[in-house]
């Protein structure tokens, strides 16, 4: 039997672990461009309705009153201001959201982005500057691998979204009110199978408000 490249089964690992935290699409560190980011992170456009013009197309639906009521008691959050129940919310709103699953990969033992990583991160900064997603919240969700401790992986977990977070605000002025960032530690690894791999020490973003926006005329 022919055996599968290392790059396949990488490729295959990374698709099926987005499970982890909601089906989203799925990039390796060194492919993803800021064309596949603001695909994924845009809601879908509906079709239009047979029989109406553009300009007579029926409002989009309210968006869940719950839903918006405890977004907007998340944005401007600590971090660490989050309580379990908060974090478990939000992991939960987000199953049906636009969502992608970004290697960004870290240091080991660090809220240090890896250098092989930062191409993504920068591609993240652009798409997020994109006018078709001013105006979302996003969920930036920091994951360890399962070395050490429950309280350990919490903190450095969270120290890696805000890292993101940092480096989004600073290089791409992004309003960090705009960005909500939660740690799971070791509780949602990418890949179980595998708890200790570099592969769950990643981030994933999430579009919260999952509304489509439209640029100021």
């Amino acid at each position: 039997m022919t055996k599968m490249s290392r790059k396949h089964v990488t490729a295959m690992v990374a698709l099926g672990a987005a499970l982890s935290f909601g089906i989203g699409a799925a990039f390796a560190a060194d492919d993803v461009t800021e064309d596949q980011i603001l695909k994924a992170l845009s809601p879908a456009k509906k079709p239009l309705t047979r029989g109406l013009s553009i300009g007579s197309q029926p409002a989009e639906p309210a968006a869940n009153p719950a839903e918006a009521k405890f977004v907007s008691t998340i944005r401007g959050r600590t971090t660490r201001s989050l309580s379990k129940s908060e974090r478990e919310e939000i992991a939960a709103i987000v199953q049906d959201k636009p969502k992608i699953d970004l290697e960004i990969n870290f240091d080991y033992n660090s809220a240090d982005i890896s250098t092989k990583s930062l191409p993504s991160v920068q591609a993240l900064g652009r798409a997020l500057s994109n006018a078709e997603l001013k105006g979302s919240t996003f969920v930036v969700a920091g994951h360890t691998d399962a070395a050490g401790g429950e309280e350990y992986n919490q903190n450095l977990s969270e120290r890696r979204a805000e890292s993101i977070k940092k480096y989004l605000v600073d290089k791409y002025g992004i309003n960090g009110t705009d960005l909500v960032t939660v740690g799971y530690g070791k509780s949602k690894l990418k890949d179980p199978g595998q708890p200790m791999a570099e592969i769950n020490r990643r981030v994933q973003v999430v579009n919260m408000e999952n509304k489509t926006t439209t640029a100021s005329k």
